[in-house]
């Protein structure tokens, strides 16, 4: 069956990486979280005193950055590793996300990260998600999502992911967190998070991760169907 790419944005805490796992391994495609990336550039600067007011300072670090993801097969995640080593578990904890919209806000960040994004989106057949795939990464992908969410619910959502993590950190402060990622995410000057003009806008606030997954697939199956009819995949093989 032709394969496409599915561009999966929106805020944090609507359920993008979560429903975009499944949805890349229903259809036995290949999931890229961007926002690890981000992350894990974060932890890299943090760890290292990397100055991001000075341009030459963050050019340096990031020509010592390397990520990739690896299959855990028994608990069946991706796993980020930078540098070779595994961060998956620090990568997500709070004093990551509190930085993380400053760091990915850099221009020469965003373009290292797009650079490497677009290289393993080549051979299509993966689902990415993030802040600007839609509008930078894939313009040109077939299927655009835009997530969103209600402010509190995303609040209620992330403190149980932390809490899971053995993390207890109060829901006044990750609000604070969330409306501060928001700010900085939708108004910095560098592919700033916005819905694009052909993504279809998805509300979770009232879904379960099952029924944003379905929704999704739906999408691709009428998405497939359609570019079939129009005769888009007579360049591949089927």
């Amino acid at each position: 069956m032709p394969k496409i790419i599915i561009a999966i944005d929106g805020y944090s805490s609507c359920g993008k990486s979560t429903t975009a796992k499944q949805v890349a391994a229903r259809l036995g495609y290949v999931f890229i979280d961007t926002g690890a990336m981000y992350r894990a550039v974060t932890l890299f600067f943090l760890q290292n005193h990397v100055q991001i007011t000075s341009r030459k300072s963050v050019v340096e670090a990031l020509d010592k950055i390397s990520i990739s993801f690896n299959y855990n097969a028994k608990t069946g995640r991706n796993e980020t590793c930078l540098n070779g080593l595994n961060v998956e578990e620090e990568i997500r904890k709070l004093y990551i996300a509190n930085s993380v919209s400053e760091v990915s806000a850099l221009p020469e960040v965003r373009k290292a990260m797009v650079a490497q994004q677009q290289k393993m989106g080549r051979k299509k057949g993966i689902v990415m998600d993030g802040r600007d795939i839609g509008t930078k990464v894939f313009p040109e992908a077939e299927l655009k999502i835009f997530m969103t969410a209600d402010t509190f619910i995303r609040a209620q959502r992330r403190q149980i992911e932390l809490l899971a993590k053995g993390e207890m950190v109060g829901l006044d402060e990750i609000r604070e967190n969330i409306a501060k990622r928001d700010h900085i995410d939708t108004t910095r000057a560098e592919s700033p998070l916005r819905q694009a003009e052909d993504a279809l806008l998805l509300d979770t606030s009232y879904m379960t991760i099952d029924e944003q997954v379905e929704w999704v697939i739906q999408l691709v199956d009428q998405k497939i169907a359609s570019l079939h009819r129009k005769g888009h995949f007579k360049e591949q093989n089927v």
